[in-house]
């Protein structure tokens, strides 16, 4: 593993709103900054009451004016939602605000219910069109010929870095194919990561993006000064997840000392079994639990995540997974 980054869904705390999100994204990423994380993505979701990254562009900008180093990008757009030109534009404005800075991570998922999808969409075609909505947009962010008849401005020349990604084989093929950089949405649906992992670095083709395949996992991530204090904080995501599965989404809720009262035993094998890419502890055994993921599937990067109710508990968290994932990093390959 060369570098380890940060997925933020700017979750709303009961209690709280979407300002304060916003906010505490900000502090966040500030912290992620000085901490060193390479890169810092947020994602798209909608209609969604406890996450505010939404309107993702946008929240990318305001963390990419808030911050200096780190690289600042989605995690993703979710392209389907999207005219791939409105994304090239959106990113090329971006890449142009803040050279050499920006990622786009894409989606084939819609990233809601259908009745959103519906409402964002206006028009749903039948058809699956993401492979070609890719190439289109890799088009608008690259070098336009002198003919061209629709250019992203800004966009076209700017050649943001595109990411493929997703939770089952076909983002790695698709991937593959491409010769794209391809993540893994590991830290909520772990169940194919092996098998995904595998077609890809076997079926890589290179190109003018990426001579070699580029894989970056993702793993939960809950740290505090002790193991109980860690697994208290991180029931708040345990219980958002819970309620997300019963069709019941909701603020990300106040932790709590006894899951069991709150999750039936059913919807709790469904939990851990999708939150088991992770590490949640004192920072001694996370860094044990983190080791384990890097020596399983031996990623290129680590993408950590993580949702706690408390702002300052959240940022010291992943402050205590930074000082971890330094001493796990291995220098790239010459």
């Amino acid at each position: 593993m060369q570098n380890f980054s940060l997925l933020d869904l700017s979750p709303v705390p009961e209690g709280k709103t979407a300002a304060d999100a916003l906010a505490n994204t900000v502090d966040l990423a500030r912290a992620a900054d000085a901490a060193g994380y390479h890169r810092y993505w947020l994602a798209e979701h909608h209609n969604m009451p406890g996450i505010a990254s939404a309107a993702t562009a946008v929240v990318i900008g305001h963390v990419a004016g808030a911050t200096r180093r780190m690289r600042v990008g989605a995690g993703g757009i979710m392209l389907p939602n999207h005219a791939p030109l409105m994304v090239a534009e959106q990113f090329g404005t971006l890449a142009t605000l803040y050279p050499d800075r920006i990622d786009l991570g894409l989606g084939r998922a819609p990233g809601t219910d259908m009745a959103t999808a519906r409402a964002l969409r206006r028009h749903m075609a039948p058809e699956d069109s993401f492979p070609q909505d890719v190439v289109e947009l890799l088009d608008y962010l690259g070098d336009a010929p002198e003919d061209a008849r629709v250019r992203a401005i800004p966009g076209t020349g700017t050649h943001v870095p595109v990411w493929i990604l997703g939770s089952s084989l076909y983002g790695a093929q698709l991937a593959a194919h491409l010769g794209l950089p391809y993540a893994f949405a590991s830290h909520f649906a772990p169940a194919m990561l092996e098998q995904a992992l595998e077609v890809y670095r076997a079926r890589f083709e290179p190109s003018v993006w990426l001579s070699r395949p580029h894989v970056m996992v993702a793993a939960g991530v809950c740290a505090a000064p002790t193991d109980a204090e860690a697994k208290y904080l991180r029931s708040s995501q345990m219980l958002a997840f819970a309620r997300l599965r019963s069709g019941k989404p909701g603020k990300l809720p106040r932790p709590t000392d006894d899951l069991a009262v709150e999750i039936p035993a059913p919807v709790m094998a469904q939990v851990e079994q999708a939150l088991s890419c992770s590490a949640t502890g004192s920072p001694a055994t996370v860094e044990r639990q983190l080791r384990d993921i890097i020596d399983r599937y031996k990623p290129d990067e680590l993408m950590v995540t993580g949702m706690i109710h408390d702002p300052a508990a959240r940022v010291r968290s992943f402050e205590m997974a930074a000082e971890v994932l330094t001493g796990l990093c291995t220098p790239a390959a010459a």
